[in-house]
């Protein structure tokens, strides 16, 4: 028997496991403020500790590991709630400024701020009289 490769939750790839672990992408608005973009992700049952946020060649990357929160004995009349990891990757523009990106965790909701670029800033110009 050979083992076959899958992708995992993080898109790396791995040798195929009995039990695989379950995937979610998670829900994001995406708001547009003044001087940035706010990038808002559900992530439930995720910690600060367990994200990761990464930026690569344009690609703003998010993965949460999230623990199963019951024991292996628990004996469920019904099961509606899954429990898995979170990932989901963004292509962004060269309007927003990447070394200024910032995330932070709050009630299981992740926020990145994207500050956008100097030159993608909203500006006024002021018209001389001549």
């Amino acid at each position: 028997m050979q083992a076959t490769a899958i992708e995992k939750c993080d898109g790396t790839t791995q040798p195929e496991a009995a039990h695989r672990p379950r995937c979610y992408m998670p829900a994001v608005d995406i708001i547009e403020a003044k001087d940035e973009l706010l990038l808002q992700a559900d992530v439930p049952g995720a910690t600060a500790e367990n994200i990761d946020v990464n930026y690569e060649k344009g690609v703003l990357t998010v993965h949460a590991v999230v623990a199963e929160r019951q024991s292996k004995e628990t004996n469920y009349i019904q099961r509606e709630y899954g429990v898995g990891d979170f990932h989901r990757s963004f292509r962004v523009g060269d309007g927003v400024d990447a070394t200024g990106i910032s995330a932070e965790m709050s009630s299981g909701v992740l926020t990145l701020h994207l500050p956008k670029a100097a030159a993608a800033r909203q500006r006024k110009i002021e018209v001389a009289s001549g």
